[in-house]
């Protein structure tokens, strides 16, 4: 192996080519300590896009439009169905007060017939009584007819008293045979035993109910509305029924109650028995085959009705003190206040009466 040494005799175009790689082998140094050294320096920080990002929006109040429609007020309560022919079963002779029953011939639900028996009380004694009265009669006959014959030969007044006695006597085995045909009790129409409280063993009491009889052909409907509702409501008022979600009808108000009091232990031991004259009664025509007595309702009746009634939602309405007033909104994008004249609500609408005109905008709150 050997080594080149350049000399001062050594050919002058050698020594520049030596010079032009040394300068080259510098500069290719160089850019590399630069490149490394930018590689060593930390990241600059990315600048954040912000473009995508939506501002949130204020939240605008919601505009409703002034329209007409038909307005109107009802009110609403719960009724029942009932039988416009109604009876409560019970005896009426006083004079079978504590007589037992002997037999029911009926039973809650049942239907019977017109005349048909319905109890029988336990009279034995009574037919016992009615026995030995009568024989004693045969024998107050026999006398009475020797008394006529001797008429001319008596004093008067003898004869008078004579006759009086004959008179109750045979009086008294009338009502004695009236009050054995009172113990058998029969129905007074074809219908239904919608009720019934007595059993067989039961004493009797005159006029204590023993059941309720109903027709159940002949339905009403019939409603205890409060006494506010009964001071606005009149005869004739149009009338939905709500038949519990399965079909609604119409019908009319066909009387007001006229007895808002029970029967609070009148007529002889009856108690707490309404009848129809205590209930506000609605006359409806087209009720539906599966309807029986004792089906609750929901009844609205309309109280009144006004057609193309100017409204705007409740949520519109604004007041400060005594001042009625909405926010208009106009077609340009402002809002101006309005005072404005209220006349009937809903629970939903207002009735404005003057202030705004169909077709305009206001501002709910």
């Amino acid at each position: 192996m050997s080594t080149r040494w350049w000399t001062a005799f050594s050919p002058k175009g050698e020594r520049q080519s030596m010079k032009k790689s040394k300068a080259g082998l510098l500069a290719v140094l160089s850019l590399s300590v630069a490149v490394t050294g930018c590689s060593l320096l930390p990241d600059e920080p990315v600048e954040e896009d912000l473009s995508a990002i939506q501002l949130p929006q204020i939240s605008k109040r919601p505009e409703y439009e002034v329209t007409t429609k038909t307005l109107e007020k009802k009110a609403s309560f719960s009724a029942k169905l009932l039988s416009t022919q109604e009876k409560s079963i019970y005896y009426t002779s006083k004079s079978l007060n504590g007589k037992f029953i002997k037999k029911l011939y009926i039973q809650n639900g049942g239907k019977v017939e017109a005349g048909q028996v319905i109890a029988e009380l336990d009279v034995e004694d009574m037919k016992k009584s009615l026995r030995d009265q009568r024989l004693a009669m045969r024998k107050s006959e026999l006398a009475m007819k020797e008394t006529i014959r001797k008429k001319d030969e008596m004093d008067p007044i003898e004869f008078e008293e004579q006759q009086i006695a004959f008179e109750e006597q045979r009086q008294a085995i009338a009502d004695l045979e009236q009050d054995i045909a009172d113990a058998v009790l029969t129905a007074p129409f074809a219908g239904e035993v919608v009720s019934l409280t007595a059993k067989e063993g039961d004493a009797v009491e005159a006029y204590k109910p023993l059941g309720v009889l109903a027709n159940p052909s002949q339905l009403i409907v019939a409603a205890e509305p409060s006494k506010d509702y009964l001071e606005m409501i009149t005869v004739g008022m149009e009338a939905q029924i709500d038949l519990n979600g399965t079909g609604t009808v119409t019908g009319k108000v066909k009387s007001l109650p006229t007895n808002t009091e029970s029967n609070n232990g009148q007529n002889g031991g009856a108690t707490n028995v309404k009848t129809l004259d205590q209930y506000l009664l609605i006359e409806v025509k087209d009720l539906p085959k599966t309807a029986v007595r004792g089906t609750f309702l929901t009844v609205s009746i309309i109280l009144s009705r006004k057609e193309n009634a100017i409204v705007i939602p409740l949520s519109a309405l604004r007041t400060v003190g005594a001042r009625t007033y909405v926010q208009v909104a106009e077609p340009d994008g402002t809002k101006r206040e309005v005072d404005i004249e209220v006349g009937q609500q809903t629970s939903t609408d207002a009735e404005v009466l003057q202030g705004l005109t169909p077709g305009q905008k206001v501002v709910g709150q």
